[in-house]
């Protein structure tokens, strides 16, 4: 079977907004080093995810044709109801994602129940503000390093750990490597 291309969004889907964790600087730079190690040795050839634009979505909100002020406005009230207090993540293996595209996505990954501290409170708090169609599927915590041609298998890494002190609320302008954060929760329970 033909694998087909990857495809580019389109003019109708330019605006992503998400609601996510980052890893703080000194986290991001260590997964950075990390990304460029296993680069190296497994033979990934696609430019490296930068530093500052690693994170873990929590919440998919969207891709749009121009920017969803309601829905920004909806995340930022269901972000402020939500109370939990700091929490440890830890991400101890790597693998490709599969998907049609023939452009693997190459994450590091961790568990979800470590993340129900601010998953659960934020899905609650999403749905209350009209928003709970973002909540539906399963959630994978992951960080994704690159998109690569080569899909690998899952295998353990040294384990790479840091503190959750907030989220964000991000506005990606897709195909322009572009992130802005439109908000920052923190985690004070």
């Amino acid at each position: 079977m033909a694998v087909r291309p990857r495809k580019k969004f389109g003019a109708s889907q330019k605006e992503r907004i998400f609601l996510a964790a980052l890893p703080d600087e000194a986290t991001a730079a260590r997964i950075r080093a990390l990304a460029e190690k296993l680069k190296r040795e497994k033979g990934l050839e696609a430019a490296l995810i930068l530093p500052e634009h690693l994170h873990v979505t929590l919440f998919h909100l969207g891709d749009w044709h121009a920017m969803p002020n309601e829905i920004v406005s909806l995340a930022k009230d269901a972000a402020a109801l939500v109370s939990a207090v700091p929490f440890a993540v830890t991400f101890d293996r790597a693998r490709s994602f599969a998907n049609r595209t023939g452009i693997f996505p190459f994450v590091l990954k961790g568990e979800a129940a470590q993340w129900k501290t601010l998953h659960q409170p934020l899905a609650t708090a999403l749905k209350k503000v009209g928003l709970g169609a973002a909540t539906q599927g399963e959630f994978e915590p992951h960080v994704t390093l690159t998109y690569d041609k080569l899909r690998l298998k899952p295998f353990a890494i040294e384990p790479v750990s840091w503190t959750v002190h907030d989220f964000v609320l991000v506005h990606s302008q897709l195909g322009k490597t572009a992130h802005r954060h439109l908000g920052r929760w923190p985690l004070n329970g």
